[in-house]
């Protein structure tokens, strides 16, 4: 901000002091210039001195520091944080920390003595030789004031007001650990038959995908396996198993996030994965490696058709799976005279249209990445799927992408998960390029990234795909 010119006539200090601090706010509204607001931490030091003495003491492994964190008189939460803590003891950390995120994060249940916050914490931890940046992860909790010390008393209180937070594998049980020439497993079920076959499908899936994929990537897979969909829901931050029946697996990542971080992670749901063949499970554990591999050419732009269809060529390329048998639900919809008259639209992947609707949204993203295979090579096809991901913008945010268990037994869709923030919005025929906000846009970039790379548009495109579609299918 510019100084004012200061004037002839004679003031006080104080009156000048007065005036440049009055001037000083006005600016500050006018322009946003104003100091930035103090953190939470800032105005709760003490709280976060608290949190920073939780973490060292995690890793310490120091039981009796980790546990002086916790209110003595929540003797029910005091009592699962000890438990909590002892199934750490197998789990690698590197790291851990907390951050005290913001307070007045819900409301507090009445009846509470002492003064008390309802705190947002953000977790911070990493697994020492997988984790190269931290993974973050979410928690509500009830803070109480006792004897001028702060400690925690609930992570429960939020639970009314939806706010829950992800639990962690350690919150369900003791962990168990596998581990791979590329892979680390969790898993809290005493089943080392069950973990070891993960490792070794997750082990064959790294180079499968290095083959396919030529770009910089860790070449390691973290996988984690809980005891059933209920407690793979907690994983993903839901109380709410349902929207997770018949997915055999779901990767969280941050995608469009730089090579040098990666947080991904593979969580399997026994129910759905246990019911899979061989080749289904080999496909489902490849295709989730792809989505760790692909992170960080794929942002908002990439067209879930694309990064979903993508993450299934690669898995079933080293199969002779014939179209008709790994995509029957697009194929019986074939047979009976009904073409797909577009592409996928980002839409297709969610559950609410039916599990036939997205069936035939995967199958679909894998026939275009199939096509692009065939007619214009592999090698124009990753030069595609990068293209597209810088088309649009910045990278895409946090978002799970699953694989649902096949119909067929042998083959396997990707539906999206629940988005966590800014979800891509849906792709298609091209209805024209008109550059504003929305589907056109999006559109127009994507058309862009075709002509670029493959040399038509994605009108003409898309009309390839249906005659790919009728030939490969009818």
């Amino acid at each position: 901000m510019s100084g004012q010119r200061a004037g002839r006539r004679r003031t006080s200090r104080a009156g000048v002091a007065g005036c440049a601090a009055l001037l000083f706010a006005l600016l500050a509204q006018l322009t946003g210039c104003a100091p930035p607001a103090p953190s939470s931490a800032d105005r709760f030091p003490d709280v976060q001195r608290m949190l920073d003495a939780r973490a060292r003491a995690v890793r310490d492994r120091d039981a009796a520091a980790f546990l002086d964190t916790t209110d003595p008189r929540a003797t029910g939460y005091r009592a699962r944080q000890r438990e909590m803590f002892g199934n750490l003891a197998a789990v690698p950390l590197a790291d851990w920390r907390y951050d005290l995120v913001a307070t007045g994060a819900f409301p507090l249940p009445d009846g509470g003595s002492g003064e008390r916050l309802a705190a947002r914490v953000r977790l911070r931890y990493r697994l020492k030789g997988f984790d190269t940046a931290p993974v973050s992860s979410v928690q509500y909790l009830t803070l109480t004031a006792r004897d001028g010390r702060w400690r925690i008393s609930s992570d429960t209180d939020g639970a009314a007001a939806g706010r829950t937070g992800a639990r962690q594998l350690w919150d369900q049980g003791p962990v168990h650990l596998v581990r791979g020439r590329h892979t680390l497993v969790l898993g809290t079920a005493a089943d080392p038959a069950r973990l070891r076959d993960l490792a070794d499908r997750a082990d064959a899936a790294v180079p499968a995908v290095r083959a396919a994929w030529r770009g910089n990537w860790p070449g390691q897979v973290v996988v984690e396996a809980p005891d059933s969909v209920g407690r793979m829901a907690q994983l993903l931050g839901s109380d709410d198993p349902s929207g997770y029946t018949g997915i055999a697996a779901v990767t969280t990542t941050e995608a469009g996030t730089a090579a040098a971080a990666p947080a991904d992670r593979v969580i399997v749901n026994p129910d759905a994965y246990d019911e899979l063949n061989d080749l289904g499970r080999t496909v489902v554990l490849t295709h989730e490696t792809t989505h760790v591999a692909t992170r960080t050419a794929t942002t908002a732009a990439t067209p879930l058709w694309l990064s979903e269809g993508f993450a299934d060529w690669v898995a079933y390329r080293g199969s002779r799976r014939a179209p008709a048998v790994a995509a029957p639900e697009l194929s019986r919809a074939v047979a009976a005279g009904q073409l797909p008259g577009r592409l996928p639209a980002d839409g297709d992947f969610g559950f609410k249209g039916g599990a036939d609707r997205l069936a035939r949204a995967y199958e679909g993203g894998w026939l275009a990445c199939r096509m692009i295979a065939d007619k214009w090579g592999e090698a124009k096809l990753m030069a595609f799927y990068r293209e597209a991901g810088k088309s649009g913008g910045g990278p895409g945010n946090a978002e799970p992408s699953a694989s649902v268990a096949p119909s067929a037994g042998a083959g396997t869709g990707t539906p999206s998960g629940p988005a966590v923030s800014g979800a891509p919005g849906p792709s298609g025929t091209s209805s024209g390029t008109t550059e504003d906000d929305g589907q056109p846009v999006r559109e127009a970039r994507l058309d862009r990234a075709m002509r670029a790379q493959l040399g038509v548009g994605l009108a003409e495109f898309t009309r390839q795909w249906r005659a790919y579609v009728k030939g490969e299918l009818h």
